[in-house]
């Protein structure tokens, strides 16, 4: 009976901490465009390249303090999920690059355009290639997400590309890590070892070249370097998160990164917001509230 008064109160405490990591995840997440700011004078895919190859070595000490070189190799030996991973290191690289170049190029409010649209694409995704059943209210917030995205089009006369090309990218990435029946944490080490070897050709020939950012100003090459932690640490802290909440409940955080990322967008580096930009994000809200209202009635919050 002691036993089992012990593990209820054990699991009790780690639910307890689940939503704490959630937030620290997904506010990481929503301040990261401050981080990729401070290397705007960078190219995104410079950027990029040291941002994949410091994940890797941040990630190979992780794994390496918890012992988890046998499950590597393990995977190393499955060439079905290595081929869905090659795959999926591919999107990431080009969700990860489109949003540093997103970034820096002031366009910080479609970047979050992209992650609140994320979800609904998630949905559609669902429908289509895994013949999930499609609620009425998630029929509605898919028809006015298209709705949103068609009045920026129609208004402004651009195709909101970055903000599309985030929620696909991501929405794809997350679908194809699904059946791929990986573990978070090796997955995401086997996808930056796959693309490492390309990134170090890159910094090697603009080192050669005289035109790497590396090792010239001591402030850009500890960003640089930072990028690893920025980009890994985040990850672990979701990882803690989703092992503790349910999935719905993890669901609902995640709007706190698009969310601080456009007050980041509009309040800290002034970028515009119409009535256009107005009316779009009022749709993808309302959309939201139609996709999240009826999972939260459904089922209990922890």
């Amino acid at each position: 009976m002691k036993r089992f008064s012990r593990f209820l109160a054990t699991s009790h405490q780690l639910v307890g901490i689940g939503p704490l990591y959630a937030i620290l995840a997904y506010g990481a997440w929503g301040l990261l465009p401050i981080y990729w700011k401070f290397l705007d004078a960078v190219p995104a895919v410079e950027v990029l390249s040291h941002r994949i190859i410091w994940s890797m070595v941040f990630l190979s000490g992780i794994l390496l303090l918890q012992r988890r070189w046998a499950e590597l190799t393990e995977l190393l030996r499955s060439p079905r999920r290595l081929v869905l991973l090659a795959f999926t290191a591919l999107l990431l690289s080009f969700n990860w690059g489109l949003y540093i170049y997103g970034v820096n190029s002031d366009q910080v409010v479609e970047a979050s355009l992209g992650y609140f649209i994320n979800p609904l694409v998630n949905v559609l995704l669902g429908f289509l290639f895994f013949r999930e059943r499609l609620l009425r209210s998630q029929l509605l917030a898919v028809g006015l997400a298209i709705v949103a995205v068609v009045n920026f089009i129609w208004q402004l006369g651009t195709v909101p590309w970055i903000a599309l090309g985030l929620a696909f990218s991501f929405a794809f990435y997350g679908m194809l890590r699904k059946i791929a029946l990986v573990t978070p944490m090796i997955g995401l080490a086997v996808e930056t070892l796959m693309v490492t070897p390309l990134a170090i050709a890159l910094v090697s020939y603009w080192a050669v070249q005289g035109v790497g950012s590396f090792s010239g100003h001591w402030p850009i090459t500890l960003l640089l370097v930072g990028a690893g932690i920025t980009t890994s640490l985040p990850l672990l802290w979701f990882n803690h998160a989703a092992k503790r909440l349910r999935f719905s409940t993890l669901g609902f955080f995640q709007y706190i990164a698009p969310s601080l990322q456009l007050m980041v967008g509009v309040f800290l580096y002034r970028e515009p917001f119409t009535a256009t930009h107005v009316v779009t994000f009022g749709l993808i809200w309302v959309a939201l509230l139609a996709y999240s209202i009826p999972a939260l009635w459904r089922r209990p919050v922890l």
